[in-house]
């Protein structure tokens, strides 16, 4: 049997297609610019490759059997998706990197995020998108490791190396909140630390593997339930299984509506400066990466970033 994929080229997918479309063989070979014979001898070279019968001899038209509609609707979706490869090529060459992976903290609003990411792919880029969640350390570690081209969200005390850059989104409140019907609702404030190392505190992991995880707001003793995303912990005190702080443009709703009460506590206001960091080995970064940092040049896009937060569905 010849070898199928000498046989099975672009050339013979659009021989197909133009055969379908204008009815014969005699009109394709027109528009092809060939004679009619030499069409007919290259759908029986594909027939004998492929080893089954792609037109209907019996018909004057060129009607296709079963075999070659099969043939022609892959065919066309593979020509659709080979001219989509060479258009990202051709823009990937032109400065557009081929994926721009980008790392969100939890503090960062899924919301403002999503209306980036709908912005840019109304640019019609070449660019993949690659998003991946991150909690505090691990933020910071997928950039050092190469894992991720952007950073969202990164607490202001790590410092850029080679090839890194940082700059400020801003400044988040965190507010220390329980639910109404906790022991520490009606508690006197502020809450001293040894009033609250009797209850049970709400964590969010920390996703670093390689550097030291943090942790913050736990007291020695204290029993802790850990959660894997700010949205978790959330939910977890609306129902009441500890206590423990979040970011305020989280929670005021909540508060605002009697779900939670915000509570001082003895301990300084926690306020965390939050950054974004990029990996850039050049002086001029790629297309996709550049139109990032534009965006995120913009007040009102950074302070989005760390305010449209949506109320927890569950509660509304």
């Amino acid at each position: 049997m010849p070898d199928r994929r000498h046989f099975l080229t672009p050339d013979a997918l659009v021989m197909m297609d133009t055969i379908e479309r204008t009815g014969s063989f005699a009109a394709a070979a027109r528009e092809l610019g060939k004679v009619p014979s030499a069409l007919t001898y290259s759908v029986r070279q594909l027939e004998d490759a492929l080893d089954v019968l792609l037109f209907d001899r019996r018909s004057r038209q060129a009607r296709l059997t079963p075999a070659g509609e099969e043939l022609l609707r892959e065919g066309r979706r593979l020509l659709q998706q080979m001219d989509a490869v060479a258009n990202r090529v051709q823009r990937v060459a032109s400065g557009w990197e081929p994926q721009l992976t980008i790392a969100i903290d939890n503090i960062i609003a899924p919301d403002a995020i999503y209306d980036l990411v709908e912005a840019f792919y109304a640019l019609k880029p070449p660019t993949r998108l690659k998003l991946r969640t991150e909690v505090l350390s691990g933020t910071w570690e997928t950039l050092l490791s190469g894992q991720a081209d952007l950073a969202l969200g990164i607490p202001g005390d790590r410092v850029a190396g080679p090839g890194l850059r940082q700059d400020v989104i801003g400044r988040v409140h965190f507010v220390f909140t329980v639910a109404p019907g906790h022991p520490l609702a009606n508690a006197p404030e502020p809450l001293p630390p040894t009033v609250l190392a009797q209850h049970r505190v709400i964590a969010v992991a920390d996703t670093a593997r390689q550097l030291e995880p943090v942790t913050v707001g736990i007291l020695p003793g204290q029993d802790v339930l850990t959660l894997p995303t700010m949205s978790a912990k959330l939910e977890a005190l609306l129902r009441g299984l500890g206590c423990g702080s979040l970011p305020a443009p989280f929670v005021q709703g909540h508060i605002d509506a009697g779900r939670l009460i915000a509570k001082r506590i003895d301990q300084p206001e926690r306020v965390t400066l939050v950054h974004y960091a990029w990996r850039q080995q050049s002086s001029v970064p790629g297309h996709a990466l550049a139109w990032w940092l534009q965006q995120l040049g913009s007040a009102k896009t950074r302070e989005a970033l760390l305010t449209l937060h949506r109320p927890s569905a569950l509660h509304m």
